[in-house]
């Protein structure tokens, strides 16, 4: 080795214990996680689940074998939620036999927190505790919507901080023999992609829906919707357009994804929420098991920059916005 290489640290796992004893933070509204999250790490209650205020979650966690259910060596042992009634209530639903009275109440209770929010800007304070405490932090997408808050988790990475962030549509089932190979199409040319709901808390399921396709090169934003209607033109330096809808109320079109390139096209549309749901979840474990992370935060560092470039470009009156200005 030459005198001013520097060794190449050895991943190491981030929990030993036979059983990964996790923490359910946080419960906002619109956002179901703690139902069915919990449920998948620890099973669940069919009786109790049927009152759940999402109508969906039972729906898919009860077509699912309960052998193949949950998440072997990790249980969800702890939650706190903004309101405390629905953390007791997300308790029973799950089986969590712990309901503490404030986050911060789990710091020497368990091995890891996940923090199950959707607000980006809510991000840091709610993690901040437990990244001080030097607990491995899942944290929900998107991880920021502003610049100021990405520099903090940027920082706190660079520190060593154990913190992983995805959204679930990385892991989606229907987009798999994408992500592995388009040879098939030839050189992509144009990609969409659709999401309900708004371009803060959704917009990262599509950004992150087609990213792991195309890969990291995307160079400038430009958002021409609305608030509710959000037009989002991408570039890659591979030559793509890559053009990403938000609209609030388009329910019936979540994860529908075209690809067109210079031999074929395809679409795809995403259907297995619980699939996608564990993947990411195992992902998580599995960190936490090896100490390595499942892709590099830079990618997740790119996909915060491109959501808050939407942001500020919607802002801006459909500016377009160069990458390297967030």
């Amino acid at each position: 080795m030459a005198a001013d290489a520097q060794p190449t640290a050895v991943p190491r796992p981030l929990v030993s214990r036979p059983e990964i004893r996790l923490a359910m933070l946080g419960m906002v509204e619109g956002n179901g996680h703690p139902y069915s999250w919990s449920a998948i790490f620890n099973g669940y209650d069919r009786a109790a689940m049927a009152g759940c205020p999402y109508a969906g979650i039972p729906e898919y966690l009860n077509k699912q074998p309960p052998e193949t259910l949950r998440i072997p060596g990790a249980r969800v042992t702890h939650i706190w939620a903004d309101d405390p009634a629905a953390a007791r209530h997300v308790a029973t639903c799950s089986l969590i036999p712990n309901v503490v009275a404030a986050a911060t109440d789990v710091i020497g209770q368990v091995d890891a927190v996940i923090v199950a929010t959707d607000i980006g800007h809510e991000h840091v304070a709610r993690c901040r505790p437990f990244v001080e405490a030097g607990l491995p932090v899942f944290v929900d997408k998107p991880m920021v919507d502003n610049a100021a808050d990405l520099r903090v988790f940027r920082d706190w990475v660079a520190a060593g901080r154990p913190i992983l962030s995805s959204s679930s549509m990385r892991y989606t089932k229907e987009y798999a023999p994408y992500r592995l190979s388009t040879a098939e199409l030839g050189a992509l040319r144009y990609v969409s992609i659709t999401t309900p709901k708004s371009w803060e808390r959704y917009g990262i399921h599509a950004l992150e829906g087609m990213y792991p396709i195309l890969g990291p090169g995307f160079l400038s934003v430009r958002n021409t919707g609305t608030p509710e209607r959000n037009i989002v033109h991408l570039k890659h330096a591979r030559g793509a357009d890559v053009v990403v809808v938000a609209t609030k109320d388009m329910t019936g079109s979540f994860g529908v994804l075209t690809l067109c390139g210079t031999a074929g096209n395809v679409s795809v549309s995403s259907r297995d929420t619980f699939y996608s749901f564990r993947s990411q979840l195992v992902a998580f474990v599995e960190y936490l098991r090896t100490g390595v992370r499942p892709f590099p935060f830079s990618e997740t560092e790119e996909l915060m920059r491109l959501l808050i470039a939407g942001i500020v470009s919607r802002e801006q009156g459909g500016r377009e916005v160069r990458r390297e200005e967030i």
